[in-house]
């Protein structure tokens, strides 16, 4: 059972007071009583990592550096330096309770996420209200939010107008304006108006809900360096005892030095050489950032991600939804079948597009009249085609809606159709959505998209650090190079597939480079997996987020650079430590066996280490 990191703090203090006055009782009297004060010391000072040393000993069937310290203090006390003795433990005791802090810490910012969900939320049915458990709201529930409440669940607002504060997800002050049909996310605060929503997801399933979520699972993975580092502590801290051993038996039975020196110089040597501050050099740094990057809207499903990010040299980004603001919109439209009517065209196409959660439906759906279901024609075969198109079988016809390879349109068909609307290109790019009836043309969208505001300046600042810029996207070549234009990405790949995402990556890896691939769409999912980072957007697929190593809360790229520039904080935080602490244990190494160091100044060393490090770790949680 582990002491909270204020309960060990208390007992520290309390065998700090017991030092003190055995101390003064040995100074100024000749009274015996002293020990007591300094067993009492030993045994309140010392019994949080004592538990901690036999508990972890016993699990692991291996010696630690817990039970190094304690064989080191009993030593110190069993020559007569009982004074010694007790202030290891007292300074090895505060140092395990500033530990626990850095542990508390971050579970205190998983616990103020929690705190931030609702319990209870309104429920509407019909013309009355109920107060239910949040956990058993349902996707097409209908709830009331009224001013100064927290959103329970992620929906879309039905009725009403307000001012959103999305601080507890993005980590910035700013507020959104909502309104009929704006998407709001659970565990953000409703700061004006009265808001009903519709229910999208269970609790579980939202966003709020997988940022507690990543947080705690990387948290509790450790990442290589940690794992290395303590690998080598096992085997090292047999070393040091034999290093010990070899210091009482060599010198003493050589003359070098007389056994009661020799004994004294094991003792030192087992303060000093114990590897506190090299195995505290990693995760209180860790901790650290990974909580310093949740506040941020910024989720990492393992510190193994937050620690190989800085090694990246090359990202791919996905078009639409990531460099773009996913929400294109009908710039032109034809309806061109000669055998369909106009009304009979457009229901057909909107029985087709419903199904599909695209955002180039979304937009073909919004430009179009809405039909009313019982006139919406029967789809018999429906099937979607991740960075193709859909495929519906509508009375005995064949109808393809998607891009033009997919539905079967030429070059030159795509040219003659668009020589005529050539000034709605300007300078934002766009993409034609193409509708076929058993392969004959019926009808085209002309959709565009902007470049998000940030996606220019993250783009810029990327370059800076010379990593490559790319782009995939199922978009044409046309629509493409605009983008990439805007965006000024090193290089494009338009017209991919899923599998040509994945080669890409692949090709670029086999060059021995650092991919990081950037996506929000079922499409993106299999680069996502095989890049050495893959990085979701928040507010993108599941299948994304599931598969990303890296999540952004909402769809900011300028929090990637935030997370880069932080796993490059941690890289040199963690040097610096790992540094830092083997150049002290060799100082004091060298300073024991020439026989310049005392056991005092020994303690203060090893352990002033430690809680240095630990300290240059938890800078990490600021900036």
């Amino acid at each position: 059972m582990e002491l909270s990191a204020r309960t060990q703090l208390i007992l520290a203090t309390t065998a700090g007071m017991f030092i003190l006055t055995a101390w003064f009782i040995e100074k100024y009297s000749e009274s015996p009583y002293y020990v007591l004060f300094y067993l009492l010391a030993f045994v309140i000072g010392g019994y949080a990592k004592a538990v901690e040393g036999i508990q972890e000993s016993l699990k692991e069937k291996q010696l630690n550096v817990e039970l190094l310290m304690m064989m080191a203090a009993i030593g110190s006390a069993a020559i007569g330096y009982w004074g010694e003795g007790a202030v290891l433990i007292l300074i090895f005791a505060y140092s395990g309770a500033l530990e626990m802090y850095t542990l508390q810490k971050s579970d205190r910012e998983i616990k103020a996420l929690v705190s931030l969900q609702p319990d209870e939320a309104w429920l509407i049915s019909g013309d009355k209200e109920f107060r239910v458990n949040a956990s058993s709201l349902e996707p097409g529930n209908l709830i009331k939010v009224k001013p100064g409440e927290r959103i329970p669940a992620d929906g879309i607002v039905i009725k009403g107008n307000s001012s959103i504060n999305e601080s507890a997800l993005t980590g910035e002050p700013f507020t959104k304006e909502v309104k009929p049909t704006s998407e709001v996310l659970a565990g953000t605060l409703n700061q004006s108006g009265l808001l009903e929503i519709s229910v999208t997801k269970h609790m579980r399933d939202s966003v709020f809900q997988r940022m507690i979520d990543l947080v705690n699972k990387a948290q509790s993975e450790a990442p290589p360096v940690q794992r290395k580092i303590e690998e080598f502590e096992t085997k090292y801290v047999l070393f040091v005892l034999l290093a010990a051993a070899l210091t009482v038996l060599v010198p003493g039975s050589t003359g070098l030095w007389s056994y009661s020196e020799s004994l004294y110089r094991a003792c030192v040597l087992l303060v000093v050489a114990s590897p506190c501050a090299l195995v505290a050099s990693t995760m209180p740094a860790l901790l650290a950032s990974l909580s310093n990057a949740a506040r941020h809207g910024i989720l990492f499903k393992s510190g193994v991600f937050l620690e190989k990010l800085n090694m990246v040299n090359v990202i791919a980004f996905d078009k639409t939804g990531t460099l773009t603001e996913g929400c294109p919109t009908v710039q032109h439209v034809e309806y061109i079948h000669s055998s369909t009517s106009r009304e009979d065209l457009v229901q057909i196409i909107h029985a087709i597009e419903k199904n599909s959660n695209h955002p180039l439906a979304k937009a073909i759906l919004s430009a179009i009249q809405a039909v009313p279901k019982e006139t919406a024609p029967e789809i018999t075969v429906y099937e979607d085609i991740p960075g193709l198109g859909v495929r519906a079988l509508v009375h005995g016809t064949v109808w393809k809606i998607g891009s033009r390879g997919w539905t079967g349109i030429s070059e030159k068909q795509e040219h003659q159709l668009l020589s005529t609307i050539e000034g709605l290109e300007g300078d934002t790019g766009y993409t034609v959505v193409y509708v076929t009836a058993d392969d004959e043309l019926a009808a085209y969208y002309l959709l565009g998209d902007t470049v998000r505001e940030e996606t220019v300046e993250a783009i810029q600042a990327l370059q800076e650090k010379q990593i490559l810029t790319l782009m995939l996207t199922g978009d044409t070549k046309r629509g493409a190079e605009s983008i990439g234009k805007l965006a000024n990405i090193d290089e494009i790949g338009y017209s991919c597939m899923p599998e040509d995402k994945v080669k890409t990556v692949k090709r670029w890896k086999e060059r021995q480079a650092v991919v990081a691939m950037i996506g929000d769409g079922v499409n993106d999912a299999p680069a996502l997996a095989v890049a050495d980072v893959g990085v979701a957007m928040g507010m993108g697929s599941d299948a994304a987020i599931e598969t990303a190593d890296v999540v952004l809360v909402k769809n900011d790229l300028s929090k990637l650079l935030y997370a880069i520039k932080l796993s490059e904080r941690l890289s040199r935080i963690v040097k610096q430590n790992i540094v830092f602490s083997i150049g002290v244990i060799l100082f004091l190494l060298f300073a024991n066996y020439t026989q310049y160091l005392t056991l005092p100044f020994g303690i203060i060393g090893h352990e002033g280490s430690t809680i240095l490090v630990i300290l240059n770790g938890l800078r990490l949680l600021k900036g």
